[in-house]
C-alpha cells in the first residue's frame, strides 16, 4: 500500500493516465492524493474529473483556483475566459453529478503529519488549524447557502488573516490563502499578481514557505499553483506544480519513501509567466 502526491493536472488526461501506469497505481490497495487545479487549460478536464470521481476514497483532492472557478461558471455566476477548456464539462451529461463532488470536496487534508492545500498556508496558521479553518468554507460550499457565498467568494480583500473577522471576509481570506497564495509579507499580508520565478519577488514579500517561524513548519506541506516554482524536496516543504500544461513534466512523489516520478508533457500551451 502506498500513497502518491501528484501536482496539477489541469486537465493534461494523457499524462495523467501515463504517471498513474508509471507508478503502477493500484485502486485497491494505493491511495492518490491530488493538489487541486484537476480542470482547466489543458485539453481532457472532463476525463480528469470522471476518472478522480470514479475513484471513491482511493483519492484525496483539495480544491484549486481553476476548480473553484469551474464551481462558479456552473452556478452562473462565474465568466468563462478565452483560455478556458471548460465547455465539455458544461456540455456532458453528468454535468450535475461531476460538479456536486467537485463542491463537497476539501480546501485542506492533514494525515500522517502532511498537510496537503493547494497553494499556500498563512505564517500564522498551525496544521490543525488550517484544517479547521478550510473546514469552515467546506461546510459552506457543501450546503444549501453555497451560490450566496460563490457570489461573495471572489475578491483581494482583506489581504491578511485576523481572528475578529468574520462573515464572507472571513470565509474569502480562508479560500484566496489556499487556492491563490504565493507570496507575502513575513506579517501574513497576501500579494496575488506575482506568478514568476522567485528571484523577481517585488520587495518586501517573500515565499508564504520562507516567512520565520511560520507555524505550519511543523508538517510536510504539500502543494502546487506555482508552476514558476517548480519541484521543491524539503523535509517540510513539497510543492508538486512542475508545469506539465506549460512543457514540463507531471510529477508525483510517494510519501513513504519520497520518491519522485515524472512523465514528459505531450502537449504543452504557451508559457503563461
Amino acid at each position: 500500500m502506498a500513497t502518491y502526491a501528484i501536482g496539477d493536472i489541469q486537465g493534461c488526461y494523457d499524462e495523467l493516465l501515463q504517471l498513474l501506469e508509471q507508478i503502477r497505481f493500484d485502486p485497491a490497495q494505493d491511495k492518490l492524493w491530488f493538489v487541486g487545479d484537476l480542470v482547466n487549460r489543458g485539453p481532457g478536464s472532463l476525463e480528469v474529473l470522471r476518472l478522480v470521481k470514479s475513484l471513491g476514497d482511493r483519492a484525496i483532492t483539495v480544491l484549486g483556483n481553476h476548480d473553484l472557478h469551474l464551481v462558479a461558471v456552473d452556478a452562473g455566476i462565474g465568466q468563462l475566459h478565452r483560455s478556458d477548456t471548460l465547455d465539455s464539462i458544461l456540455a456532458a451529461p453528468d454535468r450535475k453529478e461531476l460538479l456536486q463532488w467537485l463542491r463537497r470536496q476539501k480546501l485542506a487534508h492533514f494525515e500522517n503529519g502532511y498537510l496537503l492545500v493547494h497553494a499556500g498556508v498563512l505564517p500564522g496558521w498551525s496544521a490543525q488549524q488550517a484544517v479547521e479553518l478550510a473546514h469552515e468554507v467546506e461546510e459552506v460550499l457543501r450546503g444549501d447557502a453555497h451560490m450566496d457565498f460563490i457570489a461573495h467568494m471572489y475578491g483581494n480583500n482583506p489581504q491578511a488573516w485576523g481572528d475578529d473577522l468574520g462573515g464572507y471576509k472571513r470565509l474569502r481570506v480562508i479560500v484566496n490563502a489556499f487556492t491563490r497564495l504565493r507570496i507575502c509579507t513575513p506579517q501574513g499580508e497576501m500579494e496575488f499578481k506575482f506568478k514568476g520565478e522567485v528571484e523577481n519577488i517585488p520587495e518586501g514579500y517573500l515565499p508564504w514557505f520562507d516567512v520565520p517561524k511560520r507555524k505550519s513548519r511543523d508538517a510536510s506541506v504539500i502543494f502546487g499553483h506555482w508552476s514558476a516554482l517548480g519541484l521543491v524536496h524539503k523535509k517540510n516543504i513539497i510543492a508538486l506544480d512542475t508545469g506539465c500544461l506549460w512543457g514540463g513534466p507531471m510529477t508525483a512523489i510517494r510519501l513513504e519513501d519520497r520518491q519522485l516520478f515524472q512523465v514528459a508533457c505531450a502537449n504543452p500551451v504557451a508559457k503563461h509567466w
